[in-house]
């Protein structure tokens, strides 16, 4: 059974606002001329508000679907001429460019959660060019789990660590932090929220739909009892220094 998509509840596919990604678009300034690639795109919301601030953009995602739907919203808003949306895989894009935002997908190389941010850093150093701008949305641990939090949910504790543990990382890797956004509450909230409501508006459509219903509940268990007012996400845009 196929669920409606996520862009029928949701504007952007993570914990984001408009107002927090109107400031996200601003910290990558300059953009008139720059050429701003996403990796692991989804449906390209943020990556279409930033060539409307005068950038041009490539954006790659493995769901074909999402492609199509942010194809629609980039004719709609008159911006098809400034970008290009693939559906493939984007672990396997090489190139350059001004800007390289990894929202959320710091995993599409693969390989031990460990490593993922790590291997995010890296792709920036050798996509980027002198000057370029990293923007990576990246979770962290809001406050230390409990043993019962991660045994309700299916991430390691070694997978995050603090906003300062990841700011850290990031200049390990040779990037300067220009701006620092965290995701709140409420942000969370209509995430979740939009990705639970057509499970169960499903479900009361057809309640004999076992499947759905266990789907519903093991994420509603990991949110509730894992990951709710720990798990957080921040952004950072970080600058590959000239």
């Amino acid at each position: 059974m196929t669920l409606p998509p996520l862009h029928e509840d949701l504007v952007f596919h993570g914990p984001m606002s408009s107002y927090r990604a109107d400031l996200l678009v601003r910290s990558l300034a300059p953009l008139d001329g720059a050429h701003v690639v996403d990796l692991g795109c989804g449906w390209a919301e943020l990556l279409l508000r930033t060539v409307a601030a005068g950038a041009t953009g490539h954006g790659i995602d493995l769901d074909a679907d999402a492609i199509a739907h942010g194809r629609k919203l980039a004719s709609e808003r008159g911006l098809s001429d400034r970008v290009t949306l693939e559906a493939g895989d984007a672990s396997t894009w090489s190139g350059s460019a001004d800007v390289l935002i990894v929202n959320g997908s710091t995993g599409l190389w693969g390989g031990d959660p460990v490593t993922h941010t790590v291997n995010a850093l890296e792709a920036g150093r050798r996509f980027l060019r002198p000057g370029g701008r990293l923007l990576l949305g990246e979770g962290f641990w809001e406050r230390e789990p409990t043993p019962e939090q991660l045994a309700a949910m299916p991430v390691p504790r070694e997978q995050y660590g603090t906003v300062a543990d990841l700011v850290d990382l990031a200049m390990a890797h040779g990037y300067r932090l220009l701006w620092l956004s965290q995701a709140n509450q409420d942000e969370w909230d209509e995430f979740e929220s939009g990705h639970a409501i057509a499970r169960e508006r499903r479900l009361l459509t057809h309640p004999s739909d076992d499947e759905v219903r266990a789907r519903a509940d093991r994420q509603r268990e990991w949110r509730l009892k894992g990951w709710r007012g720990v798990l957080g996400m921040v952004y950072l845009t970080l600058v590959v220094p000239s």
